[in-house]
């Protein structure tokens, strides 16, 4: 195999601008405004990258998964992570200072589920799945995987720029609202299959 540079940048620029609009941006948008960026960033990478090994090894076999299920879950996620969020609204201590969801593994677990659930069958991944098959899998991998992890880079700089700038309360409501938009967003896909 040998190493081409055209299909990683082709790989990377397709990719990015297919995740751009993505639900998944706006989910670690929320997640940045609430827990630590770089362990969101770590979960939100990781996750990226097993579906990247996944749809370059898999290919054409995504598409047998049952994409109902895996949309109801989604949407399931979102609805939760709506509701901790507003639950966690209330809090309005005197030093301006809410509960923030600390520590790694926590921190990491959240978003690399958010993201390796609600990824399936993404176009995103579709598209690696077929860049794959024309490209080359590794151009396809390392411009893929760069991508997705770029992507998610810019929407937690968005989110922690947010969190300094907007009371907690009024991020914390925005990001719930985004999170219940993103519930309904995925469960409309699930049932317009």
């Amino acid at each position: 195999m040998t190493f081409d540079p055209l299909a990683i940048l082709t790989a990377f620029g397709l990719i990015f601008l297919a995740e751009l609009p993505d639900k998944t941006m706006f989910a670690s948008l929320a997640m940045g405004t609430r827990m630590r960026p770089l362990y969101v960033w770590f979960g939100t990478s990781t996750a990226f990258i097993v579906h990247v090994a996944i749809a370059v090894g898999a290919g054409s076999l995504l598409s047998l998964l049952p994409e109902m299920a895996v949309k109801l879950v989604s949407a399931a996620l979102f609805a939760f992570g709506a509701f901790v969020l507003l639950r966690s609204g209330g809090d309005d201590d005197e030093d301006g200072g809410g509960k923030t969801v600390t520590g790694f593994w926590p921190v990491y677990t959240t978003a690399f589920m958010a993201v390796f659930i609600s990824e399936w069958g993404d176009l995103t991944q579709i598209t690696t799945a077929n860049l794959a098959a024309s490209n080359g899998w590794l151009p396809t991998a390392i411009g893929s995987a760069l991508a997705l992890m770029s992507v998610s880079a810019l929407a937690l700089l968005a989110g922690r720029f947010i969190a300094q700038r907007v009371p907690l309360k009024t991020v914390q409501r925005i990001g719930a609202a985004c999170m219940a938009g993103l519930a309904i967003w995925t469960l409309a896909e699930a049932f317009t299959l």
